[in-house]
């Protein structure tokens, strides 16, 4: 089974930063484009940043688009959305999500989803 694991997420004062990890097992490392979304409460999930199985290449929303990287450590099967200079915008609950296409742009497009890690940014 395809499973997806987030992690990383607690209380960050703003201007700080977070690391967010998704572990992935039940598939080989690379097949699917792994993908970070959130939900802030009341608003619909939205995708922040996808990594592409194919090549490797990256998105990120405009909305973060200078504060946040993806990456992976194909050694521990784990993807990972480091935050910098978070915002209280940023508040929400952050999924990792896997396609086995080129990291759809709507959430509802994710073929696998994984438990989510909640990010609050307050002073």
């Amino acid at each position: 089974d395809v499973q997806l694991q987030a992690s990383g997420g607690g209380s960050v004062h703003p201007g700080g930063s977070v690391r967010l990890s998704c572990t992935t097992s039940g598939f080989t490392f690379g097949v699917y484009s792994i993908g970070w979304l959130r939900q802030a409460p009341g608003k619909e999930r939205e995708v922040v940043s996808c990594m592409r199985s194919s090549d490797g290449s990256t998105y990120y929303a405009d909305s973060v688009k200078d504060r946040v990287t993806i990456s992976s450590d194909s050694a521990k099967n784990t993807v990972y959305l480091q935050i910098n200079n978070v915002k209280p915008e940023d508040t929400a609950t952050y999924y990792c999500a896997a396609d086995p296409g080129y990291c759809p742009r709507l959430a509802a497009k994710y073929d696998y989803w994984g438990k989510g890690t909640l990010v609050t940014v307050s002073s």
